[in-house]
């Protein structure tokens, strides 16, 4: 729930604002606020335990795409690496893709120079392999800049950099898992 602040609820209210900015209804919002998977950034949580959550959440959603991070977590975040685990345990030992068709693509994490490149990355990652490259029109820029503004508790320094300079407001390549 985001509560390693004790800011939890406050977290919870800014997650479902930012979606509803991006056209996602709150009905489509799901929260897991479990005493297992503090919200800590040097902690790493049980796979298997995350790895059945979400496919739990998968099952009852009928979804059929996923998009996760990857090995490197974008950031470095233990919780985000966690979850690339818990999604590749996931799709290797439950079998997602052939029991339900479920697909999982991981965002590419970068290096802190590209990170920062804003749109100028487009270039680079169109000449790089990649299995998906999703480039954003400047509408949808500034759609994903109104939905991150949600997260007003979570706006500190380096993410009003990230705002004007990340690449990931631009361009995201992704991998299939």
């Amino acid at each position: 729930s985001g509560n390693y602040y004790n800011q939890g609820e406050i977290r919870k209210k800014e997650l479902e604002q930012s979606c509803c900015v991006l056209g996602i209804p709150a009905s489509d919002v799901t929260v897991i606020d479990h005493r297992d998977l503090p919200d800590d950034p040097a902690a790493e949580w049980d796979t298997q335990l995350l790895a059945t959550l979400v496919l739990k959440h998968i099952e009852a959603k009928n979804i059929n795409l996923v998009v996760t991070f990857d090995a490197g977590g974008v950031s470095g975040h233990a919780n985000h690496i966690s979850l690339h685990a818990a999604v590749r345990y996931s799709v290797c030992t439950l079998l997602w893709v052939p029991l339900w068709g479920c697909r999982v693509l991981v965002l590419e994490s970068v290096n802190l120079f590209r990170k920062y490149l804003s749109f100028l990355d487009v270039l680079i990652s169109c000449l790089l392999p990649r299995d998906a490259l999703f480039i954003l029109t400047e509408e949808e820029t500034e759609q994903a800049k109104r939905a991150m503004r949600c997260h007003r508790s979570q706006l500190l320094w380096f993410r009003q950099l990230y705002l004007l300079f990340s690449r990931y407001l631009v361009v995201n390549s992704l991998r299939r898992l």
